[in-house]
């Protein structure tokens, strides 16, 4: 069921009270690190990916490192998080493309970060809101996806499509916390087989809640 924003408000002010400062589940230390953990949670829990990563960043720290880091080892250390020889061509895209355009930095604008391997709009919203702080879209990922469309904010299925319709309805000021709230709310409630809807501090506000004549 998909509603007009006449709900948001409340909406909003209850997810506040639960959440009222959720952080990026990807363990980080800098902008560069970030990018990579999300380019491999693609596919992949976030807790696989932070079993995966200490390893990855000892052995690799700068673009450069990625860059030129043999595809056999990179594969090796990527391994479990799947999709591992895609998801190593485009680390080590990532790396040359860092050296070649950005000087070594990780850019700080949409456009610039679409132009890395394995970086489309999910990643580059990660990346710009939790490293930078800038709000320039919405993060959807699949928890974000599943629970605009039960909380009546969406009523599609395509990720770029969603993101259109939360930006529409959400307060920009509100995307970079609203999507690590949604992200929280859909691994500890608002499960894809089980939710748990006895237990949802936005029970009351949900269009699909099974108390709903």
């Amino acid at each position: 069921m998909y509603r007009k924003n006449g709900h948001v408000p409340a909406l909003l002010a209850a997810l506040k009270r639960e959440y009222p400062r959720p952080e990026c589940a990807l363990t980080h230390e800098n902008p560069l690190q970030l990018m990579v953990a999300t380019i491999l949670s693609a596919q992949c829990t976030d807790e696989r990916v932070n079993k995966v990563t200490p390893a990855l960043f000892s052995r690799l720290r700068t673009p450069e490192d990625f860059a030129t880091v043999s595809p056999h080892e990179l594969e090796k250390l990527v391994h479990s998080t799947g999709f591992y020889r895609n998801k190593a061509k485009n680390l080590r895209g990532m790396g040359r493309i860092l050296l070649e355009k950005f000087g070594g930095q990780v850019p700080q604008s949409m456009d610039e970060l679409l132009e890395i391997p394995g970086v489309a709009r999910k990643t580059a919203n990660v990346v710009l809101g939790v490293a930078f702080g800038k709000a320039v879209g919405v993060v959807v990922d699949t928890h974000v996806g599943r629970l605009s469309n039960r909380l009546g904010l969406s009523r599609h299925d395509v990720a770029n499509k969603v993101e259109k319709d939360l930006i529409r309805q959400i307060p920009k000021g509100d995307w970079i916390w609203f999507s690590h709230a949604l992200i929280h709310h859909g691994r500890r409630i608002c499960k894809a087989v089980t939710p748990k809807c006895p237990e949802c501090p936005v029970l009351k506000l949900c269009p699909n809640s099974p108390l709903k004549p």
